[in-house]
């Protein structure tokens, strides 16, 4: 787990090098489990050097008029000039912005807020892959909304071994997780989510996939009873020159793997 934690950090420069799109479809179910109503966004991934954004393009299959994708194209021009001007007053030697909820956690961090066990070897994708078990302490003590979470969560993460790379995620909320009694935060036991991502160009892992199932409120923010499904597609890469190359795509797998050596489910 060290080395997934410098991985990732060593693999941020690469990951700006590429855009890729993605599809999010939401249903939100009624209070008998009924789809009530569907909506799918899409967006884009890319990076300046400032920073990273999701470029909003279309909702439910229509391509945002004239006028919208101007106000995206302002909102994002917005965000980068706030962030070279952070930049800049770095760059001066002025103390930086502080985070007041950095959802950044290190290694170290996820042992204080709770355990892994059961390390083993499976088969992911005709790769291999160790496959370990989490589980969340809910009396461990937080210091951001994402902490809490953490320390809520019981599941397994799965690693390339030859790459150590995080590869997917499987987990659940094993009990209720409310902020200020609900107000910042309500997620509902059973919750759960899966991640993946694929490794692209035969040089960089880049989300590939999201699922989410459950009930969960975010302040104003975030409000959802049903299922999310999100996919990353598309993907391509930039030159120094900002040429896009083409013919960039995940690195094959198999279709089909022996169930013999599928990884446990998360418990």
């Amino acid at each position: 787990m060290v080395q997934v934690e410098a991985q990732e950090k060593a693999s941020r420069k690469t990951i700006k090098q590429y855009i890729y799109r993605m599809i999010d479809t939401e249903q939100d179910f009624d209070s008998h489990g009924a789809v009530k109503k569907t909506t799918t966004v899409e967006r884009e991934f890319f990076c300046v050097n400032v920073a990273c954004f999701n470029k909003l393009l279309a909702r439910d299959g229509k391509p945002l008029s004239g006028d919208e994708l101007k106000k995206e194209d302002e909102r994002i021009d917005q965000r980068i000039a706030e962030a070279k001007e952070r930049n800049q007053k770095i760059a001066a030697g002025e103390p930086p912005p502080k985070k007041k909820d950095s959802d950044e956690i290190t290694f170290a961090r996820f042992l204080e807020l709770g355990t892994f066990s059961n390390p083993r070897r499976v088969q992911l994708h005709g790769r291999d892959t160790i496959a370990i078990d989490y589980t969340g302490d809910p009396h461990a003590k937080s210091r951001n909304v994402v902490e809490g979470a953490i320390r809520n969560l019981a599941g397994t993460v799965w690693v390339d071994e030859q790459d150590h790379a995080l590869v997917r995620i499987e987990a659940h909320f094993f009990q209720d997780y409310k902020v200020v009694g609900g107000l910042l935060a309500d997620v509902h036991k059973g919750a759960s989510f899966q991640s993946e991502w694929t490794k692209v160009n035969n040089e960089v892992w880049l989300p590939a996939s999201f699922s989410g199932r459950g009930s969960a409120r975010i302040a104003l923010f975030f409000n959802h009873s049903g299922v999310i499904d999100d996919r990353e597609y598309d993907y391509r890469k930039f030159r120094a020159s900002s040429t896009i190359l083409p013919g960039v795509a995940p690195v094959e797998t198999p279709e089909n793997t022996d169930s013999s050596t599928q990884p446990n489910p998360a418990r």
